[in-house]
């Protein structure tokens, strides 16, 4: 089977931005700025950047990479290197399935939000707390799963269209409309009496966080790098499947990794001024809630015209989240059309999409009416982990699973099995096709056979420590 049979991406600049349409989500928007303001602000961003450069960067090329060369999504590229790894690409599957049974939650839980902005802009419908508000929304089971129904709905309509039509076609519309409001928002929050406290915290010089528990923020950067560059859960091996030979992968890595960094500053300039400015610097250490509450308190504060950026802001979070919730599911759809080819049978998108819609959904819901453990539903083993850092809730135990110990696990073994055993020639080959030069071989040569392995392994204890309080690095 042919690339062209398969589906290619239209052109140079809709693969680029789904790509990084993909890294942009949630992970962005709500992820970075909250484990920035609880890790020490310019401490996290610092490592944050390394790991970027020497384990984000070089995990994208490797994955592009073997997505190409194979045609096939992450089950496909690994059995195609060797079919006893197989069983490695099952994992690239198992975690962005894991990821979307709550992902899609916080993506309905903004559009919600988006929904009472507007309609608060001419008929003052919110006129209540942040506090207030999020918790209304967890103790309201129903509506919670109807967003979240909503959410998918929009996605299946973007996704049924395939690789072209669809992700392609609203990433070129969606992206330069995030991008301006991202600017909008920005602009407001750095406007703000008291916003440059938050540039402070951001920009300023502090390495005491490093000192108090480096291996504590390692982890927490590198399981933010891997959400947000969408490293680790088979999303790049699968877009890279779809990629014609003549595109240029370091190049088009290196722009993803620039772009979605930006991004994530960006995110950060336009949550954390505003939140320390109208907050004082303990509304840098609200966590999860920054978005959900904080953020919605800070509109609340700016009178009349806080509707209307509560509406601009929201509606670019739920744009972002929409552009990841379609990359997570296309990993899935891939594997099932693959299969399809594979049989020398014509898959049917339109099915195949309203199958894994159906199936996310199913998980979803029980994690919307879970309401963040507002609603008594139980968690496996939850009492007799004694895990002290969970909320207790479906979408804490669901997060420690993908992404504290399957992605920089799934990264371990791609880095070996690229490193060690299949070996970094396969991918300067399939890299320097077309003429294409690999000039920073050397670099991802030594990255991912001794970088990307070490830091896995500290990464992955790390997560496994903050998780489950093990008390490895005290």
């Amino acid at each position: 089977m042919s690339n062209n049979e398969r589906g290619n991406w239209g052109s140079s600049i809709g693969f680029l931005l789904a790509a990084v349409g993909s890294a942009v989500g949630l992970g962005n928007l709500w992820g970075f700025p909250y484990k920035m303001g609880m890790n020490g602000g310019f401490a996290f961003l610092i490592v944050y950047l390394v790991l970027a450069v020497f384990v984000g960067f070089i995990m994208l090329t490797a994955e592009m990479t073997i997505g190409r060369k194979s045609h096939r999504g992450v089950v496909g590229a690994f059995a195609a290197i060797n079919k006893k790894y197989t069983w490695i690409g099952w994992i690239g599957v198992i975690i962005p399935t894991l990821i979307l049974f709550f992902y899609v939650v916080l993506g309905a839980y903004c559009l919600e939000y988006f929904c009472l902005n507007l309609a608060d802009l001419g008929f003052s419908v919110v006129g209540v707390s942040g506090g207030e508000l999020f918790g209304g929304m967890l103790t309201n089971p129903l509506g919670s799963i109807a967003f979240t129904a909503l959410m998918l709905i929009l996605a299946f309509f973007i996704l049924k269209g395939g690789i072209k039509d669809g992700i392609e076609k609203f990433n070129i519309v969606g992206m330069p409309l995030l991008a301006v409001m991202l600017l909008i928002t920005i602009f407001r929050s750095i406007s703000l009496p008291g916003a440059a406290e938050g540039l402070a915290f951001m920009f300023a010089p502090n390495f005491e966080p490093l000192k108090e528990n480096f291996v504590g923020v390692l982890a927490v950067a590198a399981g933010q790098m891997f959400f947000s560059l969408s490293v680790a859960m088979g999303i790049m091996v699968t877009y890279g499947s779809y990629l014609s030979k003549k595109e240029h992968i370091v190049k088009n890595s290196l722009m993803v990794v620039i772009f979605d960094t930006l991004v994530a500053v960006m995110a950060g300039m336009a949550i954390l001024p505003a939140a320390i400015a109208l907050g004082g610097q303990d509304a840098a250490l609200a966590g999860p809630k920054l978005l959900f509450i904080t953020l919605q308190d800070v509109f609340n504060s700016m009178g009349a015209i806080g509707p209307l950026f509560g509406t601009i802001f929201y509606l670019l979070v739920v744009i972002a989240t929409i552009t990841s919730i379609i990359s997570l599911m296309e990993v899935d759809i891939t594997l099932y059309t693959d299969r399809c080819h594979d049989k020398g049978v014509e898959p049917n998108r339109l099915k195949t999409t309203l199958v894994v819609a159906i199936i996310i959904f199913i998980g979803a819901a029980l994690v919307a009416a879970d309401g963040l453990g507002s609603n008594g539903l139980w968690v496996p083993f939850q009492s007799s982990m004694g895990i002290h850092n969970w909320n207790d809730c479906w979408l804490d135990l669901l997060d420690f699973i993908s992404e504290g110990v399957l992605m920089p696990f799934l990264a371990l073994l791609t880095s070996l099995v690229v490193g060690w055993l299949w070996g970094p020639q396969n991918i300067k080959d399939e890299i320097e096709l077309e003429g294409h030069t690999f000039g920073i071989y050397g670099f991802f040569w030594f990255c991912i056979k001794f970088i990307v392995p070490i830091a896995m392994v500290f990464v992955l204890l790390g997560q496994l420590d903050s998780f489950l309080s093990l008390g490895i690095f005290g």
